[in-house]
């Protein structure tokens, strides 16, 4: 007996067929597999749109590492040609623009919630580690997030004179600092304590406020001033 997914869209029955059980239920009736075969539109001629997506779902390994597929990799899977890819990447990417949208309508920074809000859906995903600061003004209002460096697997690479030049060029009051934990464990490690405490010295010296550090996991995060670090 053929397994759902060996079928084309068109031979399963209308109410197990992803578009219709969308129209009839809402999308968040619908497996990742579902959404994901809407959005190739059309499988192959081998196989289904859903056969496909379920092909694109395990190459990730899991979901939240879909977003950082790149286009050659979604396109080694037979079937996905570069229109499929671009539509998924698509797709994906104003996903997560409408996230850093939503966060980002306040720009008051008053708990640690409100700064890993600003950058949860963006950081949660990368595969290396991405160190960011975050620059407010006395009135703790967000002048700008600004990139300081891109790490390894384990490892981000930063330095006290990239953090605070940027603060100095900003006329920043105070920063906040962000970096991520690609396995999505957001438990510091002993290196991001000593850089914390390092940071921290520097900023004194040159009176700007470091209010926290922030390790974002996969949708969780650590807030050094939170569990009283700083």
């Amino acid at each position: 007996m053929k397994d759902k997914t060996s079928y084309t869209i068109k031979e399963l029955p209308e109410n197990e067929r992803p578009r219709e059980r969308m129209v009839a239920y809402g999308a968040d009736h619908l497996s990742n597999g579902e959404l994901l075969a809407i959005l190739l539109g059309s499988g192959s001629q081998q196989e289904s749109a859903l056969r496909l997506a379920d092909k694109i779902l395990v190459k990730a390994g899991e979901l939240r590492f879909l977003p950082g597929m790149t286009l050659e990799e979604l396109q080694e899977i037979k079937g996905i040609g570069l229109a499929k890819a671009v539509r998924v990447k698509a797709a994906l990417e104003l996903g997560k623009r409408l996230a850093q949208a939503i966060h980002s309508a306040s720009q008051n920074i008053n708990s640690p919630e409100d700064a890993a809000g600003l950058v949860m859906e963006e950081m949660r995903y990368h595969n290396k580690e991405y160190f960011k600061v975050l620059l407010l003004n006395t009135k703790n209002q967000v002048i700008t997030l600004e990139n300081i460096s891109i790490g390894s697997l384990n490892a981000s690479i930063v330095h006290p004179r990239e953090i605070f030049n940027a603060a100095l060029r900003k006329s920043a009051a105070s920063i906040i600092l962000l970096h991520n934990h690609p396995s999505g464990d957001p438990t510091p490690s002993r290196e991001d304590k000593q850089v914390t405490e390092r940071l921290l010295e520097a900023g004194k010296l040159l009176g700007i406020n470091v209010l926290d550090h922030i390790v974002i996991g996969d949708g969780r995060f650590f807030s050094f001033k939170q569990e009283g670090l700083l």
